[in-house]
């Protein structure tokens, strides 16, 4: 992830082993991590079974809140892509029946978030 993408809060795609590694342990048997993507000091992953958000807190990112959502209780989402001026693409992710989306990310160009609808797609539609 670059510098100015880092800055301006666009996600970046993380490596699975790099993910396991610093979060193998939030992990239940048998779920297996299938992306991951990193916005600043925040990360989120999505699994075989949940997608857990990682948000740092404070000024030296000690304290760590992991928000665990089920698929089942994610009612919709959409993905959209960047334009042509506009340099990131944004998730909207809606929990239960909120009118507003309970998540909000923007992904960089470099991130594919054609993977990112395919992963929530697959998982929300069972």
């Amino acid at each position: 992830m670059g510098f100015f993408s880092a800055i301006l809060g666009n996600a970046g795609a993380v490596s699975q082993e790099e993910l396991l590694r610093e979060f193998g342990k939030l992990l239940t048997d048998g779920e297996e991590i299938e992306l991951g993507f990193k916005l600043m000091r925040d990360t989120f992953i999505f699994t075989t079974k949940r997608l857990i958000l990682i948000d740092r807190q404070g000024f030296t990112g000690n304290k760590v809140e992991y928000l665990s959502i089920s698929y089942r209780s994610i009612s919709r989402f959409s993905v959209e892509t960047s334009g042509t001026f506009d340099l990131d693409a944004e998730l909207k992710i809606w929990i239960s029946s909120e009118v507003e989306p309970s998540i909000r990310k923007k992904f960089s160009r470099a991130v594919n978030v054609y993977d990112v609808q395919k992963v929530l797609a697959y998982h929300v539609s069972r």
